[in-house]
């Protein structure tokens, strides 16, 4: 087992594979997802824009977010405008847009920018833990900004990508989003990560959904312990 696999265990899954056979499985897995959800263009802008649309997206529906993320930058422009505008402007404004949690979030991208200017030079940093400093922004936020801003390979966990790889057995069905990363991390090739959380979004979204999944129809039926019934609902409830 490589390094940095020794730290997870096999424990806790719902059905018995070693990690070799996992790992192999877990490629089969990826190919067939970047085949299935090819995508040409992999950054939905620069490293500042991504960050903002994070924040804006929590708990928001994707359409909803990439309206008001245009009208934002529509409106106010380029970070500098954006630090130096009130926080009870910029609440007022995602207010109006219907954004959930518009006072929270308001008062994330000020600050957020007003650090970035003052503390970074104006440049979002490509390091997961100073991304992890800034308000607003937790562990998927960032690796989100590094994978979707920057092109780096990272794995973002989010719903879906969490949900899949525990009905996938990538990930043990009981463990944190965290630790979800941790196993693809160590399962994935490195140069496949950027790759993981669009491709299992789109998939997500089309086949393995939260309720009442298309298994009958999936890529990934023959591969899938979920299909099978070594995964099922109750475990994953846990």
């Amino acid at each position: 087992m490589e390094a940095k696999s020794r730290s997870l265990s096999l424990k806790g899954f719902t059905f018995e594979e070693g990690w070799e056979e996992k790992k192999k499985r877990a490629e089969k897995i990826v190919e067939i997802l970047m085949e299935t959800h090819p995508r040409e263009k992999l950054l939905i802008g620069d490293p500042y824009r991504t960050l903002v649309h994070c924040i804006i997206s929590q708990r928001m529906r994707d359409k909803v977010t990439y309206r008001v993320w245009e009208e934002l930058f529509r409106r106010y422009g380029n970070i500098e405008k954006i630090a130096n505008t009130p926080v009870e402007e910029m609440q007022e404004f995602l207010r109006k847009q219907g954004v959930g949690l518009w006072k929270t979030k308001g008062e994330w991208i000020v600050k957020a920018s007003k650090i970035i200017l003052e503390k970074y030079g104006g440049k979002v940093p490509d390091n997961i833990h100073e991304l992890m400093k800034l308000p607003g922004i937790g562990r998927k936020c960032a690796n989100i900004v590094l994978a979707y801003g920057f092109g780096k390979q990272a794995i973002p966990v989010d719903t879906h990508v969490n949900r899949i790889s525990k009905r996938l057995g990538l990930a043990p069905p009981r463990v944190a989003p965290e630790k979800v990363e941790e196993y693809l991390r160590a399962l994935i090739p490195r140069d496949k990560w950027i790759y993981v959380n669009h491709a299992m979004v789109d998939h997500g979204r089309s086949i393995c959904r939260p309720i009442n999944p298309k298994c009958g129809e999936c890529p990934l039926r023959e591969l899938c312990p979920y299909a099978k019934g070594l995964v099922t609902e109750e475990h994953l409830r846990g």
